[in-house]
């Protein structure tokens, strides 16, 4: 089996207006109501489903728990405009602009929280490509 790629990840949020309301205001995301009562937020080719603590959706869920997430997003939009950005509506930064480690280049990632205290960092990639031998732990996995 090989994984190509991330389709969604489900957050789960104390209020999903709340959270709603601050990913389209500040990141710009899409909200679409997918299936009666079910929200999710729309980015490039991703998506983030919302998951209101206390309305049990899916039986599989065992540890929702808001607060609980630290994602990264990447943009191409200088980190400079991304902290004008923040600033100009009340996002206070947590951390950066500093130097992190991506999947497959050097970050260059601020980082601040949604409304449930979820970690966001925010990156542009740097053009230096991490060395070969930190993509993998398994010597000849690809």
């Amino acid at each position: 089996m090989k994984i190509t790629s991330l389709d969604h990840l489900v957050l789960t949020v104390a209020s999903i207006s709340r959270s709603i309301e601050f990913y389209q205001r500040v990141l710009g995301f899409e909200p679409r109501e997918f299936k009666p009562g079910r929200y999710s937020l729309h980015f490039g080719r991703q998506k983030i489903n919302l998951h209101e603590v206390g309305h049990v959706v899916d039986p599989n869920v065992r540890h929702a728990t808001p607060g609980s997430a630290d994602i990264c997003l990447l943009t191409e939009t200088p980190l400079e405009q991304v902290l004008q950005h923040l600033s100009g509506h009340g996002v206070a930064v947590v951390e950066g602009p500093v130097r992190a480690t991506g999947a497959c280049r050097t970050l260059l990632s601020v980082y601040f929280y949604d409304p449930d205290e979820n970690l966001i960092e925010v990156s542009n990639e740097v053009q230096t490509p991490l060395p070969s031998d930190h993509r993998s732990l398994h010597p000849g996995s690809s």
